[in-house]
C-alpha cells in the first residue's frame, strides 16, 4: 500500500507500517518550502490517512534537515498580483482544517526549523516531538506579512498574548528547548534520539482507543470557544458515544481480568 500511494506523489513521501501513517514533506532542497503542488499534495495525503481504517496514528515529518520553511517564496516570484485570499483558501487553510478535523492522533516528528506557515502547521499536530536541533519561527513579519494558516490561534493559547505578540511582531526564533517551556511543544530529545521517541508515542496512539482520541480531540477544540455548560452537555454527548464503543467494552472487561486491553479503534 505504501509503494503505491508513493507513486501518487511528487512531492511526499508516504508510508503505512504497524497502523502509523508516515507523512514527509519532500522537497528538502528548499527546506521543504511549499508550492502548489506540495499544498495540494498535503490535502490528498490527508484524507488518505483518514480514510485508511488501517492507520490508527499520523507522523507527519520532514525530509533532510529542516521540516518547512513555510511558502516558497521563489515559486511565487513571477506571480504580478497574487490573491492572498485564493492562496489561503485553497492551499493553506484546507490543510489547517484537515488537521484538527482529523479523528486520528497526528505527531509532529519536528526535525529541523519550522518557519511561517511550517510553523502553523506543526502547532496544528496533536502533539509535537522536536529534535533539540529544531527551532519554530513565526517570519511572516520579517516580509511585511501577517500569522496566517492558524498561528494567530494557535500561537496565544499556548504561550499567552504577551509572547504571542512578541514572537509574532518580531520573528524572534524560538528553540526547542524554549518551546517546550512555553508549552507550544510536547518533548525535546536528542537528535539521535527523534525516531525513537516518535515512534514510541505514535506507536502508544496507533494501539491505544482510536474513537476516543477522535472524541477528545473534538471536545478539546470545542473548549476553545465554549463556556462550561456547553462542554458539560458535550461531554455527556461524546460520552454516550465512547460509552457504546468497542474499546469501551474491552477496556472494561482487560481491567476486571486485570489484563492490558486490546484496542481495535471502533
Amino acid at each position: 500500500m505504501a509503494k503505491k500511494e508513493e507513486q501518487l506523489f511528487t512531492t511526499l513521501l508516504l508510508k503505512v507500517e504497524n497502523k502509523i501513517g508516515t507523512i514527509t514533506l519532500n522537497r528538502p532542497d528548499v527546506f521543504n518550502a511549499f508550492d502548489n503542488a506540495m499544498s495540494f499534495e498535503l490535502q490528498d495525503a490527508l484524507k488518505l490517512m483518514e480514510r485508511d481504517t488501517k492507520v490508527k496514528a499520523i507522523v507527519l515529518t520532514g525530509a533532510g534537515k529542516a521540516f518547512c520553511s513555510g511558502q516558497d517564496l521563489k515559486a511565487i516570484s513571477g506571480v504580478e498580483k497574487r490573491s492572498f485570499v485564493d492562496s489561503l483558501t485553497q492551499r493553506y487553510n484546507p490543510i489547517i482544517r484537515a488537521m484538527r478535523n482529523m479523528p486520528k492522533p497526528i505527531i509532529c516528528r519536528l526535525n529541523g526549523v519550522a518557519a511561517g506557515a511550517g510553523c502553523s502547521i506543526a502547532l496544528a499536530c496533536d502533539f509535537i516531538v522536536a529534535s533539540e536541533k529544531a527551532s519554530m519561527i513565526e517570519v511572516f513579519v520579517n516580509i511585511g506579512l501577517v500569522l496566517d494558516s492558524g498561528s494567530s490561534y494557535f500561537l496565544p493559547r499556548l504561550v499567552g498574548s504577551a509572547r504571542a505578540f512578541e514572537l509574532a511582531t518580531l520573528g524572534s526564533k524560538v528553540t526547542a528547548r524554549q518551546a517546550f517551556e512555553w508549552g507550544m511543544i510536547n518533548r525535546v530529545v536528542p537528535d539521535e534520539k527523534l525516531d525513537e521517541e516518535v515512534n514510541a508515542i505514535a506507536t502508544v496512539y496507533a494501539n491505544g482507543p482510536t474513537k476516543a482520541y477522535g472524541l477528545m480531540k473534538k471536545m478539546l477544540n470545542k473548549s476553545y470557544h465554549s463556556d462550561l455548560n456547553s462542554m458539560l452537555e458535550y461531554e455527556m454527548y461524546c460520552q454516550e458515544i465512547a460509552g457504546n464503543s468497542k474499546d469501551y467494552k474491552e477496556g472494561v472487561t482487560a481491567f476486571m481480568e486485570k489484563r492490558k486491553a486490546n484496542f481495535i479503534g471502533e
